[in-house]
């Protein structure tokens, strides 16, 4: 249910737990009123004062720092304030409780985006990508996430519906008329400006599909220096003798790869050349493609000989960990993933840490809104074929109309021109409470 946006909702906004900053989030028409209340020697004309608040069971003034936005230049289109103070739970629980007493309301799941959608300062996409700026894993998902909040996705779309619309109201001016001897727009031109939005939203389309991941194997690129067991710890994760092992380094010349499967994840292994020096053309060759495809990889594994541990730290990034082999002969510090390709000792931890990484991958941080968004996307092209057809077998207009209109209404679904309260619940639902 859509709530009532006369209400003055609050929520803590930062991160739960002790912390060296609390910060707590009001929005509505009350939320001036309420903070001046508790607010020492309160100066409503400033954006930003800093004193002391009066809470009921504090015996002393609590210090903190109030900024003020007024609507509807705010993230939530009406009156925002947020109170910054030390970030000690029982001090940030007493101070909701006061602005409670005082007339707010707890905010629901998402409400204060919900509420910046209801007031017109972003789109449904762009309120989407909210949550998946919060949500992103990478600084890949990051920068997905940030162009569609800064409206990458809903943005070419303003114009293309502005353009059918005046078609629309073109081909139904032509019906009103249809018993005058009055042309509003010809068929070639019809044609014309069908053409131009079918081939619009089929480059909508590609976009939307280039930031999907169905379809593609999760890539696994084992690295490291030579003899250092990539090429055993590549053979027991495969199940077979896939790299030729030797006691000599430097044998991968070449990369190898193989496909599996591991709790339903299709998974490629790679496996490299080990790195080293180069002194022949084949050996730069042999690295260069080794530096290729580690790149191309989602998860790199640097594998250290456990006897040549040196002090390392075993996370270099989420899409880079270190792992110890050969602990068979030394089981190398705690904390690390630990394998041997002689026992498997180690083996299924890292499949799970391999399993995990990819999961993620393949569930990003915008996957239920471009899943959405592909759907009507689809579902407009396929109404804007069916128009175009209907100009082409010279169809009535108003079989044209409908398909026009149509196709309108899912793009007004995608962008949240057009919305159910179930829509918006499912959306917002996933959001925290403080967003």
């Amino acid at each position: 249910m859509i709530s009532d946006l006369e209400d003055t909702i609050v929520a803590q906004a930062s991160v739960p737990g002790a912390a060296v900053r609390g910060i707590v989030r009001l929005s509505g028409p009350k939320a001036f009123e309420i903070v001046n209340q508790l607010f020492h020697n309160p100066d409503p004309s400033q954006k930003f004062q800093s004193g002391s608040l009066r809470i009921q069971g504090l015996e002393s003034p609590l210090p903190a720092l109030v900024l003020r936005s007024n609507q509807p230049n705010t993230y939530t289109g009406q009156d925002l304030v947020e109170i910054h103070l030390i970030g000690c739970p029982p001090v940030v629980d007493a101070l909701l409780a006061e602005i409670l007493n005082r007339g707010a309301r707890s905010a629901n799941p998402g409400e204060f985006t919900l509420r910046g959608f209801l007031n017109g300062k972003r789109d449904l996409t762009q309120s989407e990508a909210v949550l998946a700026v919060i949500e992103a894993r990478d600084s890949v998902q990051l920068k997905q996430a940030l162009n569609q909040m800064a409206g990458g996705v809903s943005t070419p779309l303003v114009q293309m519906r502005e353009d059918l619309l005046n078609l629309l109201a073109d081909v139904e001016a032509g019906l009103d008329f249809s018993e005058e001897d009055i042309e509003f727009i010809d068929r070639k031109d019809l044609l014309l400006r069908l053409g131009k939005a079918l081939a619009q939203l089929t480059n909508l389309r590609r976009q939307l599909e280039d930031r999907a991941v169905e379809g593609r194997m999760f890539r696994v690129a084992l690295v490291g220096k030579p003899n250092a067991g990539k090429s055993s710890l590549f053979n027991a994760l495969a199940g077979d003798q896939a790299a030729i092992v030797s006691p000599v380094a430097g044998t991968t010349r070449d990369y190898v790869t193989r496909s599996i499967q591991l709790s339903g994840q299709k998974i490629e292994l790679i496996d490299t050349a080990g790195w080293m020096r180069t002194h022949t053309e084949i050996d730069e060759q042999a690295q260069h493609l080794g530096r290729e495809r580690t790149g191309e990889a989602e998860l790199i594994l640097e594998c250290i000989e456990s006897t040549r541990y040196a002090g390392e730290t075993s996370e270099v990034s989420s899409r880079h960990i270190r792992i110890l082999t050969k602990c068979d002969l030394h089981p190398g510090p705690e904390g690390w993933i630990r394998t041997s390709s002689e026992t498997f000792f180690g083996l299924a931890e890292l499949q799970a840490r391999i399993v995990r990484q990819a999961t993620d991958f393949f569930h990003p941080a915008l996957a239920s809104s471009l899943s959405r968004c592909r759907h009507h996307v689809d579902r407009s092209i396929l109404h804007l074929r069916n128009a175009h057809n209907s100009v082409l077998f010279e169809d009535p207009a108003e079989i044209l109309a409908a398909e026009v209109r149509l196709a309108l209404d899912q793009l007004g679904e995608m962008t949240g021109a057009i919305y159910t309260e179930d829509l918006l619940g499912r959306i917002f639902s996933r959001f925290c409470v403080g967003k």
